[in-house]
């Protein structure tokens, strides 16, 4: 039994569900295990279960594991190559040990007179084989690719015996397979196809790409233009399924990615490093934030670099923003490489999803720390930044008004803090000047709310204070509204010495976050996506909170309505009976004498209010 295994269990309780790399370590930090995941959070709790079900030689393993990281990869491809790429580089004992859990793989060409070609575990079939493979899931994706690209059928049926003997299924029609059921292509053409998948799948690409244009040009000189109009949209299939992934090599040949995510006076980096257009490995440091005097990478990009040998350092770094010194730093780097070291800010692309997922990495490693997820963190910080504020918000408040035809208005405050709601801090508030008056309204609702906050400084009892969430200021406010509530507003925060960001959100006709109001403009945040996200998760709570009140509210007002139709009731009675018994079901079951008791009535009237109480109208 691992005594570590408790800790071990709540560390992995946040962990990402993204695909990844998880690398234990015992307890003198030394690796003795790395295994990749499309689900890290599943794939590693596996592990740490109280009761597993683990073949000895497992269990032998999680008992030595001290502690464990891990990498977050775009893909579970990804995660493959740099799993090996990993245990090349420190050789674990336990991948030795427990490698035979990994079957090997082979592509198989069958010996029908019509082959196809499958992926298989075993080779123990009639045909031809090519592997073994480690990778299962690199070996099915290549047989997708060259079915679909060369328009090989991937069905039952047999042929020749059934040619002709039904309609053409549905990738013959959305063009990802030639037809062969229709008894048109013939087995020379056919094999001739099978023959150009084998030379891509051994040769690459290029130079299939290469023999192809060679047929074609001669069909084309033959004046066989069907054959080279066919041989023209092989290449370009071929062409068209190497795009993206040329794209990747060339983005990350031998690349650096820093991102940095931030939370309660915390800041992660992450460094993931590209090598050969591949994920090689990673770094991830937590380092107090007043550790830096400005921006957090001014400092850590020297100091990480000057470490490193010249030989280390790649030819492109990309970071998130341009540090303030970059021509110096560049000049630093390419000294200390002996060529040219660039840095780059991606702004969309290749490269900025490569940026983001280095941000995802950092927030990872973040959230185990805080206690939250990376996407709470990483909305927060896209926030900030969207709306130029210094740090990430972490207590946002927010107000809306509800109102039914000028009855029954009220607001409600919501509180998110660190990203989540604090419901405990949730305030409803009656409005008492009552006008169809949205912003008088609002400057009422602010007002209250910032006048309790005054008030509590004064309180001498810290006990009382600590309890009262009014005590706290927010680091954001946001109104359910535009520039003009917020241009309402500005001037009471103003007025009460108050320094707080104050911002509205714009809905569009679907009551859906459009953009955020500040200053006469708007700031568009749809393509912030985590931050989009919170802004639409707090309109929306905020809305519901206080047009829940305001139901509430009306209801209240029916019941005393229809309570003081009875003779000897008014206002205040009613008033009187409502808060007594907060629940329709409570004034029910209420007897009369205690209703007589309760509205200080006699006995006769409160008759009378159980028998209206429990007609139709209640």
């Amino acid at each position: 039994m691992n005594p570590r295994l408790p800790f071990l269990q709540r560390k992995t309780a946040v962990l990402t569900t993204s695909p990844g790399v998880y690398i234990m370590k015992n307890a003198q930090e030394k690796i003795i295990y790395i295994g990749k995941a499309k689900n890290l959070r599943n794939r590693v709790t596996s592990y740490f279960r109280d009761h597993p079900d683990h073949t000895p030689k497992t269990a032998k393993m999680v008992s030595q594991v001290y502690d464990y990281d891990f990498i977050v990869t775009a893909s579970e491809y990804e995660a493959l190559v740099l799993e090996c790429s990993l245990i090349k580089q420190h050789k674990p004992p336990y991948n030795i040990l427990l490698k035979d859990d990994k079957g090997y793989h082979y592509i198989r060409i069958s010996s029908a007179p019509y082959p196809r070609i499958t992926a298989e575990v075993r080779a123990d079939e009639d045909g031809t084989y090519l592997g073994p493979y480690m990778s299962g899931f690199t070996t099915k994706q290549t047989v997708n690719t060259v079915n679909k690209m060369f328009q090989l059928p991937t069905c039952t049926r047999s042929f020749p015996e059934q040619f002709g003997r039904q309609r053409p299924c549905l990738n013959y029609h959305i063009g990802q397979c030639m037809g062969v059921c229709k008894g048109n292509i013939s087995r020379e053409m056919y094999m001739e196809a099978i023959n150009d998948a084998l030379h891509f799948i051994r040769s690459g690409g290029d130079h299939t790409i290469t023999a192809l244009e060679s047929r074609m040009y001669a069909a084309a000189d033959r004046l066989d233009f069907e054959e080279a109009a066919r041989l023209r949209d092989r290449i370009a299939a071929i062409q068209k399924a190497g795009e993206k992934q040329d794209i990747m090599d060339a983005v990350t040949m031998d690349t650096d990615v820093v991102g940095t995510a931030s939370a309660n006076d915390t800041v992660a980096v992450a460094v993931l490093m590209y090598r050969g257009g591949r994920l090689y490995d990673q770094n991830s440091f937590t380092i107090p934030a007043d550790a830096f005097s400005e921006q957090p990478l001014d400092e850590f990009l020297p100091q990480y670099y000057s470490t490193k040998n010249g030989s280390d350092l790649p030819k492109t770094i990309l970071t998130e923003y341009m540090p303030t010194e970059h021509a110096l730093l560049e000049q630093m780097l390419t000294e200390h490489a002996g060529r040219k070291v660039a840095l780059e800010v991606p702004v969309r692309g290749a490269r900025h999803r490569l940026l983001m997922m280095a941000k995802h990495n950092a927030g990872e490693k973040l959230s185990l720390q805080q206690g939250r997820t990376s996407r709470e963190l990483l909305a927060l910080e896209e926030l900030a930044r969207a709306l130029g504020i210094e740090k990430p918000p972490l207590r946002i408040e927010s107000y809306d008004i509800s109102n039914l035809a000028s009855s029954s208005m009220v607001a409600g405050m919501v509180v998110f803090e660190n990203g989540r709601p604090l419901k405990s801090a949730y305030r409803r508030f009656s409005i008492k000047e009552q006008q169809q008056n949205d912003y008088a309204a609002m400057q009422e609702v602010i007002r209250r709310r910032f006048h309790e906050y005054h008030l509590a400084q004064q309180e001498t009892d810290e006990k009382k204070k600590a309890l009262n969430s009014f005590a706290v200021l927010p680091d954001l406010i946001l109104l359910d509204g535009g520039n003009t509530h917020v241009a309402v507003i500005a001037p009471i925060l103003e007025e009460m010495h108050l320094h707080i960001p104050l911002f509205g959100m714009v809905k569009d006709q679907k009551h859906r976050t459009r953009a955020i109001a500040a200053g006469g403009s708007e700031i568009a945040v749809r393509d912030k996506e985590a931050a989009f996200a919170l802004l639409t998760r707090i309109q929306d709570e905020v809305h519901r909170y206080a047009i829940t009140y305001m139901k509430t509210k009306h209801k209240k007002s029916s019941y005393e309505l229809i309570l003081t139709k009875i003779p000897g009731i008014g206002d205040k009675k009613a008033k009187k009976l409502l808060l007594a018994f907060k629940t329709k079901e409570q004034l029910r079951s209420a007897e009369p004498e205690q209703l007589a008791r309760v509205a200080g009535v006699n006995l006769e009237t409160g008759k009378a209010l159980f028998d209206i109480i429990q007609s139709e109208y209640l």
